[in-house]
């Protein structure tokens, strides 16, 4: 633990759990989107659907939804400006079976009809734990560059991915694989240590049976 984790971050809002977290899953699900969202579904749990009016909830995943950080001080008006920038918003409550008091699912569209959806959780001081990406079991906490490779399950995927890495002088700290079905869609997450520049990322978008690739900085 360090000075951060006790203090918390750098934020605006009352709640770190509330606020600083909530923005970054709505980063993380920005970037898995990698282009500007026109359509956010968000759906609160627990805690954050009974208070997110007042803790300002709602504000800050639709800022980070539009890619502000923490500290930003636009968080107050995000609603407004994602009005102005034609970003249409809904938001509804309810319960998620066995899911942190503070979870919200959110799902982006972009103007091309893309879509991704995301399931995480801001589990103190601004922490998060992203636990589910289109439907699939992940492990993210944005504290590690990541890697999210969406492919096919395919034999020699993984290899492939791995080689890649091995070949840039990649360390992986954390690998997790998920997969719909045998033969199906699949996604690998893999933490890294320290960090890479988009020229990895790149390769790894063009192997066989790779769908997309991210690359998500600390966030």
């Amino acid at each position: 633990m360090n000075v951060f984790d006790i203090l918390g971050p750098v934020m605006i809002g009352p709640s770190s759990s509330h606020t600083a977290g909530a923005a970054r899953i709505g980063r993380i699900t920005l970037a898995l989107l990698g282009a500007p969202a026109v359509k956010a579904d968000i759906f609160l749990h627990g805690s954050f659907a009974k208070t997110y009016k007042g803790h300002g909830t709602d504000k800050a995943l639709i800022a980070g939804i539009m890619g502000m950080s923490t500290d930003d001080s636009r968080i107050r008006r995000a609603p407004e400006l994602a009005r102005e920038q034609g970003l249409e918003v809904t938001i509804t409550t309810g319960d998620i079976d066995g899911a942190h008091p503070n979870t919200a699912r959110v799902a982006l569209t972009d103007a091309n009809g893309n879509r991704v959806s995301l399931l995480g959780s801001s589990i103190g001081g601004g922490n998060i734990l992203v636990t589910e990406v289109n439907g699939m079991e992940v492990s993210i906490t944005g504290q590690h560059t990541t890697l999210i490779v969406l492919h096919r399950d395919a034999p020699g995927t993984i290899a492939a991915v791995t080689e890649v890495m091995a070949d840039a002088g990649v360390n992986i700290c954390n690998f997790r694989l998920s997969r719909q079905q045998k033969g199906g869609d699949a996604v690998m997450t893999i933490e890294i240590d320290g960090s890479f520049g988009p020229e990895l990322n790149q390769k790894i978008k063009v192997l066989p049976n790779v769908f997309s690739s991210t690359m998500l900085q600390p966030i």
